[in-house]
């Protein structure tokens, strides 16, 4: 059995003899190596093996001397594998080859006949740098699959048992990362706090917000659940950390089930849809400005009665901005829709259903985050 810490070597050429010479000499370099005398034979050998260097010549067919087969090779191999290191070698070199060849994906060009010496420093070279740049990247795509679990932890695993409604939610980053969030939390027996945010920007930066927003959230109603309250507490530690520079829309409610009533506060975010049971739509948009411009922005908190039979959709504009055919965006009107077909069912296949529909509808690649958060009273 190899060992893996001895670095492997394909070695690729049509020419026995120069094949032999490479072995030998990655041997006495203290390198493993295999063999490859074509380019069916090459591709063969880098689906099965993983190898720290590609050693490869550029011409394989008879009395072929372009090098073109072996720099078509060789873009398709850097395509597979960017981080493969790859040295060419070719007795019939010009300075465009080399070019090409470079732009190809090789990290090498040498000319036969060969100095031992230089090509074996060429290779040790190439091949720690690539192991590196291998280690590298796997401790990054570890490190982005741990952060990538972390927030998705960070939202609700599981939907509370709220007496006097029940509650379905889906969040899709565009992404790796995500800059929507949402939470629902229960403050006491008969009160719970429901709330959705979308940060400025994408990616890790976005993420990073998004959970020093949910904290700040659970933390500054712990002291005071008022959605007014929340949102300006939140807002001056938004704009107080200067380093942040990113705005964020933001919506926070209280449902108390005692009271039949829903206080909440929108701040620049896309208003909420109550559906009536009798049919009727109300948009929640009271509120004020976007979190993070300014520190003495004030928020209205507006206050909707909730009967049994309503339901309240939350979601970012990751839904409504979904474009179609000639850019037409999905927009409010079809989401209302959705919601109005979904009928008496519950939650979770309303969030089903708009997801479902914004699916059908849009055109090519997701290009950002998607949220809905589903609340039906009873």
């Amino acid at each position: 059995m190899p060992d893996v810490n001895v670095p492997r070597v394909l070695v690729a050429d049509d020419q026995s003899d120069v094949v032999l010479a490479l072995r030998l000499l990655l041997r006495d370099a203290g390198l493993d190596s295999d063999a490859a005398a074509s380019v069916p034979e090459i591709r063969s050998r880098l689906s099965a093996t993983e190898y720290d260097l590609l050693l490869m010549d550029l011409n394989y067919a008879r009395d072929t001397t372009s090098g073109r087969e072996g720099l078509e090779l060789l873009a398709e191999v850097h395509s597979r594998d960017p981080l493969l290191p790859v040295v060419v070698m070719t007795g019939w070199w010009s300075i465009e080859t080399a070019v090409d060849a470079m732009r190809r994906g090789a990290r090498g060009f040498i000319h036969k006949p060969w100095d031992n010496n230089a090509l074996a420093d060429a290779i040790r070279r190439e091949v720690a740098d690539g192991r590196a740049t291998r280690n590298a990247e796997r401790r990054a795509v570890r490190e982005q699959q741990e952060a990538q679990a972390i927030q998705r932890a960070l939202l609700p695993a599981a939907m509370p048992d709220v007496a006097g409604c029940h509650i379905a939610a889906r969040w899709i980053p565009a992404s790796a990362f995500g800059g929507d969030c949402y939470d629902i939390t229960p403050l006491d027996a008969n009160r719970v706090a429901i709330s959705i945010a979308d940060v400025c920007g994408k990616g890790l930066p976005a993420a990073l917000l998004m959970a020093n927003l949910q904290a700040s959230a659970r933390a500054f109603a712990a002291a005071d659940s008022s959605p007014r309250a929340v949102a300006e507490r939140v807002n001056r530690e938004l704009v107080r950390n200067a380093a942040l520079r990113r705005f964020v829309t933001f919506f926070y409610a209280v449902y108390d089930r005692r009271a039949g009533q829903l206080a909440f506060v929108n701040a620049g975010h896309n208003p909420p849809v109550m559906l009536r049971a009798d049919g009727s739509i109300a948009r929640l948009a009271t509120g004020g400005m976007v979190l993070g411009a300014f520190d003495d922005a004030a928020y209205e908190q507006g206050h909707v009665e909730v009967a049994s039979g309503d339901r309240l959709v939350l979601f970012t504009d990751g839904i409504t901005e979904a474009c179609g055919t000639n850019d037409e965006e999905f927009g409010d009107d079809r989401l209302i829709e959705a919601l109005r077909n979904s009928g008496s069912a519950d939650v979770a296949a309303v969030v089903d259903r708009i997801f479902s529909d914004v699916g059908g509808f849009r055109v090519g690649p997701v290009v950002d985050d998607a949220t809905v958060v589903v609340a039906a009273f009873r």
